[in-house]
């Protein structure tokens, strides 16, 4: 799976995916088709989920192992 680190970060901050859509203003079923790697993820709402985890989106797509975000210049 694609994008297993937004569902464990979803599911370690005890959220569902109708949480989750809502704050990203996509239904529930949108936000589920993300996880499931049955949609491509929009760079905003990657960008979102980096945010709002305090994390990087190379970290959400399995680029690196650092959860960390990176220091802003």
């Amino acid at each position: 799976m694609k994008y297993e680190r937004i569902r464990a970060l979803r599911e370690d901050n005890d959220l569902t995916q109708e949480a989750l859509g809502n704050f990203l203003n996509v239904s529930q079923r949108t936000y589920s088709r993300y996880e499931n790697d049955e949609r491509a993820i929009p760079i905003e709402i990657l960008s979102k989920l980096a945010d709002f985890y305090k994390t990087s989106i190379d970290y959400l797509v399995g680029r690196t192992n650092q959860k960390e975000p990176y220091p802003k210049n």
